[in-house]
This record gives C-alpha cells, sequence and structure tokens, in this order.
C-alpha cells in the first residue's frame, strides 16, 4: 500500500479530524478539515487533557524553539472538538517548561497528572526531560508518548529490561545505532588517519553515546577507528584544556561526541586558542540548531552532525497534509524565524497523540495506552509503529547525516549521506574544515 494510501486510511479512521485539512491564505493558514463539526449540545462536558513537557528556558531550549507554533497550529486544528469513543471532546493542551532539568521535569510532570489530571502526556527533547517524564507516568499509570532523544539513553537511562519493556510510556525516535550507520560514510569519504577524539558529557546522553558496550565505541573500533575518550567531563565545562591536549597528543584528525550548545561553543573556541584544527569534527545535539552555528560565525562553516528531519524529507503529516516543506514555510512564515529540526517532531509528537485519542474506544487510561499499541500511523517524521522492535516501547524513525555548509551569509544544513535512509534525498558534499 502506498504512503498515499495509508494517510488516506488513517484519516478516514479518525472522525473527528483528518487529512483534509488544507493550507489556505498563505503558507501559514489553516483551514479547518470538511469533517470537523461543531460540538454539538448533548457533547460530552468532560475536556480531554493533553499534558506537554519540553525544554523552552535553560541550554537546551533549542529543542523547545517550535513548541509555541506547533501548540497554536494543534489549538486550530482541535478547535471544534475532538472525536474519541463515539463522543466529541472538547481538547485542552496543557505545555510546562522543563527548564532543561530533570528534577523539574519531573516536577511538572506529577504537576500535570496529579493537579490538571491530563488523559495523555507526551514530551520531547532529549533524556532530561523525556525520561523524568515518562518514569512519572509510569509510576501512576498515565498513557504518555515520547519523542526527540535517541533510544538507548531513553530506555536504558530508565533501567528498562528489554525483556519487559515498560507498561504505560512509548517512545519513537532513532538510536545509537542509527547515528553510526550514518556518520561512518562522512567519515570513511574523508582522507583522516582515523583517529579521534571523543567528547562525551556526564549526563544520560554522553554516559550512553560514550558506554564501552552499547554506545559509540565498540562500533568505531569495529569499523577501524581508534577513539581518544579522556573521560566524562561536567556539563557547563568551561575548561576543555585537558580533551584538547589528549587529542592533539594522539594526532586526532576527527572529533566525535554530544554536547549541549555551550559547552561545544567553549570547546571550539578553546580549540583555535590551542591550535588544534582537526578535519572533521561532528557533535550530536550542539549542532542541531542554526542559531547555535551562527553564534560560532565563520567558525561554524563546515561542522557536521546527525539530521533527524529537514524541509526536504519526503513524508507528509497525516494530520494536516502538510509536506515538510509546507510546514517549515508555515513556521518560517508565523515566527519569521529560521526553520529548526525540531518542527517535524513536535508536530509528529501531536499528530500521533490526536490519532491515539481518535482511535481509542474511550478516554479510560487503559483504552488510550491500547490505541498507543495499535498504533500504525504515517507521520511528518515517517512511519510510526510499534512493533516489538527494537525493544517494546520504542519504534524507530529514519536518520541521516549532513554538513553545515555557508552560503552568502547564512548557514544552511545540507543532507551528504543517506546509506542508512535512502529514500531521504542528499542535498550536497561533505567539504573538509579549513
Amino acid at each position: 500500500m502506498s504512503d498515499n494510501a495509508n494517510i488516506a486510511n488513517q484519516s478516514a479512521a479518525r472522525a473527528g479530524i483528518n487529512r483534509r485539512t488544507v493550507i489556505a491564505g498563505g503558507v501559514g493558514a489553516l483551514a479547518a478539515p470538511a469533517v470537523l463539526r461543531v460540538i454539538p449540545a448533548n457533547a460530552q462536558s468532560k475536556t480531554i487533557k493533553i499534558g506537554h513537557v519540553s525544554p523552552k528556558t535553560g541550554p537546551l531550549a533549542g529543542f523547545g524553539e517550535s513548541d509555541g507554533f506547533i501548540i497554536d497550529q494543534m489549538n486550530k486544528i482541535l478547535k471544534p472538538g475532538l472525536q474519541s469513543g463515539g463522543n466529541t471532546y472538547q481538547v485542552q493542551i496543557i505545555s510546562k517548561d522543563s527548564q532543561s532539568s530533570g528534577t523539574r521535569a519531573a516536577e511538572v510532570a506529577a504537576e500535570l497528572i496529579t493537579r490538571d489530571k491530563v488523559d495523555l502526556i507526551v514530551a520531547s527533547s532529549a533524556p532530561d526531560t523525556t525520561n523524568p517524564v515518562a518514569d512519572q507516568a509510569e509510576v501512576n499509570e498515565v498513557p504518555c508518548v515520547t519523542t526527540n532523544c535517541p533510544w538507548q539513553p531513553y530506555f536504558f537511562g530508565r533501567n528498562g529490561d528489554p525483556k519487559k519493556g515498560f507498561t504505560w510510556t512509548y517512545h519513537f525516535f532513532w538510536g545509537l545505532e542509527d547515528v553510526i550507520a550514518s556518520y561512518l560514510p562522512i567519515w570513511d569519504g574523508a582522507p583522516t588517519n582515523k583517529i579521534m577524539g571523543g567528547l562525551f558529557p556526564n549526563d544520560a546522553d554522553g554516559n550512553a553515546w560514550g558506554d564501552p558496550q552499547r554506545g559509540l565505541p565498540p562500533a568505531l573500533t569495529k569499523a577501524g577507528y581508534k577513539l581518544i575518550d579522556p573521560g566524562r567531563y561536567q556539563v557547563m565545562n568551561n575548561d576543555f584544556t585537558s580533551q584538547i591536549s589528549a587529542f592533539k597528543s594522539a594526532g586526532a584528525e576527527i572529533v566525535v561526541g554530544n554536547m549541549i550548545p555551550p559547552d561545544f561553543a567553549t570547546f571550539w573556541s578553546q580549540a583555535a586558542q590551542q591550535n588544534f584544527h582537526p578535519k572533521i569534527v561532528t557533535i550530536g545535539k550542539a549542532l542541531l540548531f542554526p542559531s547555535v552555528v551562527a553564534s560560532l560565525g565563520p567558525r561554524g562553516n563546515g561542522l557536521t552532525t546527525e539530521i533527524w528531519w529537514t524541509p526536504t524529507f519526503p513524508f507528509k503529516s497525516g494530520l494536516t497534509g502538510q509536506n515538510a516543506r509546507e510546514l517549515t514555510d508555515a513556521y518560517i512564515d508565523a515566527t519569521k524565524r529560521p526553520w529548526t529540526q525540531p518542527i517535524g517532531y513536535q508536530h509528529a509528537l501531536f499528530e500521533v497523540a490526536i490519532d491515539v485519542l481518535n482511535r481509542a474506544k474511550s478516554i479510560d487510561p487503559k483504552a488510550i495506552l491500547d490505541a498507543i499499541v495499535a498504533t500504525d500511523y504515517h507521520s511528518m517524521v515517517g512511519p510510526v509503529k510499534w512493533t516489538g522492535q527494537p525493544v517494546k516501547d520504542v519504534t524507530k524513525t529514519p536518520l541521516v547525516a549532513g554538513q553545515w555548509q555557508r552560503k552568502g551569509s547564512e548557514f544552511d544544513l545540507v543532507i551528504t549521506e543517506n546509506a542508512s535512509a535512502p529514500e531521504i534525498p542528499v542535498g550536497g558534499k561533505l567539504e573538509l574544515l579549513s
């Protein structure tokens, strides 16, 4: 069955909301789907509440930059109501800021569950947010969907048992094996000595990426690379001299790691000051956002990273019918800001949530959970379907990699390799750092 047919089937299954939402009056405007009806007088008085947690402030605020736009979009779509279990309900999205803190994420998730009495909770953006929110949902038996975090730090960071999984919490994103599969073609295609320095912080992401069994090290060794790992550094570090010295002594020509934006900015500045000039620098998390790369000035040119989503991705929203370019244009038109990778996943997170609620036989927690488990949905970021692989509660989405290349006064994130997801088009060739 084609993707278009699958999307059409999803639409037919959702009596309250479907993909017939179209772009009208310019790219930023959404017309209500024809099947959305005004809530009748005998509609259910209860309001379905969707709790949402992401980092809107703090060092991970780039992940939450598109939240306001996406939530506004969803509120417009949901205004006529949502049908679930044969009844029509009003819907309220209650969004909370994790402040880039795991402790705060747990606190606001508890508030959403115990005070606001949400029916479904969703969260995104690094294990600092996804993990504590999911833990609160699991212990309180509230259905939960999360994204924007590699599945290993999400699952194993919560002490997940692959034989059992979790009951109430489900996740969609890619994994570290996909990072390796997308990074290796970048490095293999360049003339280097295959010696690389590793930058892994002492947090859930850094510990997962640098894990000697489940992280990058064994895959790098198998591929013929020598990793120089000076050990975990503390987040918000102000001195990377010891790491830079270790890399220079070993002759490292590649740098790989997972860092928050302020830490990478500090490292990259000090690398220049200490005359360390690698040929390739590939960093997860920090280099996702155009604002971060632009803040680096000319030294942002040529940096490489994984790419979760861009305006050139070939997927469409099963909710609005928008393709990636149309969603991007709507965001730019509404916010006057450059596009950013989390736009696609934040949209998809709410797509999945609405699809789940539409299919649920009732708004009882167990019925919503059953609908999550049965999800078979084509989203803005690709198919979302929990099949038990790689573990019960995780389904994977496609990943590619690329490079920030300066085009005039601005930077463009160019896909330079798509070996692990050939359906996503390449946009250019890798350029070595000068």
